[in-house]
């Protein structure tokens, strides 16, 4: 058996066994990526350790580090009512907001997991305080930044273009940013139906008075009032944005750097916000990318791609490709499997049966709408900034969706697509 099927292989023990005896994913992938790395790959601990997510660790626990402070001094909490006058009230239309607000951050430059970031933790403190299913509300920021995630000026956009022109093939920009939007719309759609986005109130209870879950609100003067340490915060979440935005600074480092400054002013804020960064999640997603890592530099993704790239039939490579794109963007990074896929699809795309431009629309979707995945940086930053849930339970959620998108969405937009000749 090849050291790529072995590799594997023990990913599919350590999903079993994770599942089955409720031990901590990314524990046992830590384990994985040892026992592979050094027994089968003979990777030295330095070259292992490589493939650990060290940026992703920062954005986790910098993100969930400030909002947990803006939670624990009541900035969401005013954010979140401040968010209902805007809609007039009527809080259905909330999951609408943060898909477009998601959207517009990507389409105007900001890279996906950066919009995620910015607009997740309070969409999911909102759900939380309206009796909205986190995972409608998680499902509608993912799909929102991908939505608007391949404009001709986003970051992904600018990267799928270049490589077209690199490898010299065929490409249409709007087609391409017009692919991504209309299918994660159309799924923002099914998934707001599907999990109740039609018996949200019209309207939002009045401070004072009673939600449907029988809590009352707190009073208007509790919510309202800015606090010195709301102020605070609230500039501290307006540097967060500009800093991403504006200046392209790291939003892991600039959230955490946000939060110490914080932390120094109001301590006691600070010492309930690091405990309140969610450590489970931290080490789910690190373990599991680090084994990923060694994946990636044994040559098993690669190994994969060309398989499939081998095959006589390009209708049915082409579907394998989409397949791959979601599988491995289900876990990794979706820029850096387009970048690896685009080039592996071009010697059946130059032969002509396939059109190229619905091609690398088939595998820009497939490869990020995925994203929602607990493991993916979109995913989990979903997991990990949502209050008031069992974690466990909305890991799986996420988990069972985002295997859905896997199985689901290559054969659509193959079908969409690729079928017809697009281009």
């Amino acid at each position: 058996m090849s050291d790529e099927l072995i590799s594997i292989l023990v990913l599919v023990v350590v999903f079993v066994i994770a599942t089955t005896r409720s031990i901590n994913m990314g524990a046992l992938s830590f384990a994985a990526a040892f026992g592979v790395g050094e027994l089968v790959a003979d990777f030295s601990a330095d070259h292992i350790f490589a493939g650990f997510p060290g940026d992703l660790f920062v954005v986790l626990v910098g993100v969930t580090y400030l909002f947990a402070l803006a939670r624990a001094n009541g900035t969401t909490d005013w954010l979140v009512h401040a968010s209902i006058r805007l809609v007039g009230g009527r809080v259905a239309l909330i999951p609408w907001v943060m898909f477009a607000i998601s959207g517009a951050l990507t389409a105007i430059g900001a890279v996906s997991p950066a919009a995620v970031a910015i607009v997740a933790p309070l969409a999911l403190s909102f759900a939380a305080r309206y009796q909205i299913s986190p995972l409608l509300m998680g499902a509608m920021v993912v799909h929102g930044s991908q939505g608007g995630g391949f404009s001709p000026i986003s970051i992904y956009g600018s990267i799928v273009n270049g490589i077209v022109d690199r490898e010299k093939l065929p490409g249409n920009e709007i087609t391409l940013f017009l692919a991504s939007l209309v299918v994660n719309l159309i799924i923002a759609a099914v998934v707001f139906v599907v999990c109740g986005g039609l018996k949200l109130p019209r309207t939002a209870v009045r401070a004072g008075e009673e939600r449907e879950d029988g809590a009352e609100e707190a009073p208007a003067d509790a919510e309202g009032r800015l606090t010195p340490a709301r102020i605070a915060t609230l500039a501290a979440l307006v540097a967060l944005v500009v800093a991403v935005l504006a200046f392209d600074l790291d939003a892991g480092l600039t959230a955490i750097t946000l939060a110490v400054a914080l932390s120094v002013f109001w301590p006691d804020h600070g010492k309930k916000a690091v405990n309140e960064v969610t450590w489970p999640t931290v080490l789910l997603i690190c373990g599991v990318l680090t084994y990923v890592g060694v994946l990636d530099e044994m040559g098993t993704i690669d190994y994969a791609g060309k398989a499939v790239s081998d095959i006589g039939v390009p209708l049915l490579a082409a579907l394998l490709l989409c397949y791959i794109g979601a599988i491995v963007s289900a876990f990794a990074s979706s820029v850096g499997i387009m970048g690896a896929l685009i080039p592996l699809a071009v010697p059946f795309l130059a032969q002509g049966d396939i059109g190229a431009v619905g091609m690398i629309a088939a595998l820009a979707v497939s490869a990020t709408v995925v994203d929602v995945s607990p493991f993916s940086t979109n995913g989990a930053l979903v997991l990990a900034n949502a209050p008031d849930v069992d974690r466990d339970r909305f890991f799986r959620q996420l988990m069972v969706y985002g295997g859905i998108m896997v199985v689901a969405v290559p054969p659509v937009v193959w079908l969409a697509m690729v079928v017809p000749g697009l281009g």
